[in-house]
């Protein structure tokens, strides 16, 4: 899940990596969650910055990453 707001630049800056990556693993969902629209979501999930990157599997997260940090990214899809 990617947590993003739209005032947010970092969230920007890595849209279109995103997109490219959704592309790459047509297996794998990436669904963008806008905590200003879903603050619920966010707060149930504990949310602190912007932008947060949770990988999800089977309701758990198995992994976190927190800022536009396309290396991270890369390496933790796994």
């Amino acid at each position: 899940m990617d947590f993003t707001v739209a005032w947010c630049g970092p969230c920007r800056f890595i849209s279109p990596f995103l997109a490219d990556l959704a592309k790459k693993l047509p297996n794998v969902t990436f669904p963008k969650v806008d905590i200003n629209e879903l603050k619920s979501i966010a707060t149930n999930w504990a949310v602190e910055a912007m932008t947060t990157f949770m990988f999800i599997k089977e309701g758990n997260m198995v992994d976190k990453v927190v800022g536009a940090k396309t290396d991270e990214l890369r390496q933790t899809h796994g």
